[in-house]
């Protein structure tokens, strides 16, 4: 009964001795044995290790890549425009001795804040150079300033243990009191170009409204000539046919023109004409126009054969005709006046 006492403590005592001389190092850490806060081992493949319980202990560190976003800063590039830059980098622990010198006890927490440091004061230092203006920073070559960043803080985390993997600007804009002014600017050469290309425009549209024009102008006036060119033609041509049916019989054309005169003075709403019938308008109304068809010479002739055998008898009485003259004359006047020709 008393050994069992004794042997089952010295068990127990054993096995906590065993495990606590036992640790794992996982794939994704690295171990580093401590004595004393002195580092006696190094443990960096994963698998099962041991130490000396309650003198030695172990400190894991991450053997993964971590990520690291530093503060927000204002940088000035050569151009004198400040800008906020805010970046961010991928490292990982490559020499957990000298990790471990580095920052002591403070582990990954105080190599962040000296890393976050060396980074700040890279980005200034490669942002603020000669010849790095903010349209650099803002172009293409943005890739070549990260990649200077990234080679000068590795060489300087070396130091630390660390590698620096990559460094990333995550964001480059304009300080807050400068934005506005920055849009403004912005804003005014954006309306300068539009304005540019509007002027631009509306001289080109002017240049083929004139273009157009003139050629309207041309074109009407080659018609106009041509118009003109084919009207007197026309009108040569007819005053020709006209002169030679003048020519073939005068007096029927004569004739054929007083007619055409008195249907045009008798056309329209006032067809009241008052002359007297002894004018030359009324020549082929009185028998009085130019030779007369056949038939009307013969009736004429006819006609005039009694007066003259009247002619005898007016002569013997001549104090009769002399009285009757004055009458005969006024008869004529006051038909003159007082007779309207009605159509």
């Amino acid at each position: 009964m008393r050994k069992t006492t004794f042997i089952l403590p010295a068990i127990v005592v054993v096995i906590v001795v065993f495990l606590s001389s036992i640790f794992v190092v996982d794939e994704r850490e690295k171990a580093l044995v401590l004595q004393f806060g002195q580092i006696k081992a190094v443990k960096e493949d994963p698998g099962l290790a041991f130490k000396i319980p309650f003198i030695q202990e172990v400190v894991k560190y991450d053997d993964r890549i971590l990520s690291l976003d530093t503060d927000t800063i204002e940088v000035t590039p050569s151009d004198d425009r400040r800008l906020v830059v805010d970046a961010f980098a991928r490292y990982r622990i490559a020499d957990v001795v000298q990790f471990r010198q580095a920052v002591g006890v403070g582990g990954v927490r105080t190599a962040e804040d000296r890393l976050s440091g060396i980074l700040n004061a890279q980005i200034r230092e490669t942002l603020g150079a000669d010849q790095v203006t903010s349209d650099v920073i803002l172009s293409e070559d943005r890739r070549s300033l990260t990649n200077r960043i990234r080679d000068n803080a590795r060489a300087s985390a070396r130091s630390l243990g660390l590698d620096v993997v990559d460094v990333r600007l995550k964001q480059t804009n304009l300080p807050s009191q400068n934005l506005e002014a920055t849009f403004a600017r912005m804003r005014a050469e954006r309306e300068r170009e539009a304005a540019d290309e509007i002027a631009r425009g509306n001289e080109a549209a002017q240049r083929v409204r004139a273009l157009a024009d003139r050629t309207v102008v041309e074109t009407q006036s080659e018609a106009e000539r041509e118009a003109n060119v084919i009207r007197g033609e026309a009108d040569a041509e007819r005053n020709a046919i006209f002169a030679e049916a003048y020519g073939a019989d005068p007096e029927f054309f004569a004739f054929y023109r007083s007619l055409q005169a008195y249907e045009t003075a008798l056309e329209g709403s006032n067809s009241t004409l008052v002359m007297t019938p002894q004018g030359e308008f009324f020549e082929y109304f009185n028998g009085q126009g130019g030779t007369a068809p056949s038939g009307e010479g013969e009736a004429q002739s006819a006609a005039a054969a009694p007066a003259e055998e009247t002619a005898p008898a007016a002569e013997a009485a001549p104090g009769s005709a002399e009285d009757a003259a004055p009458a005969a004359e006024e008869a004529p006047a006051s038909e003159e006046d007082a007779a309207p020709l009605s159509q």
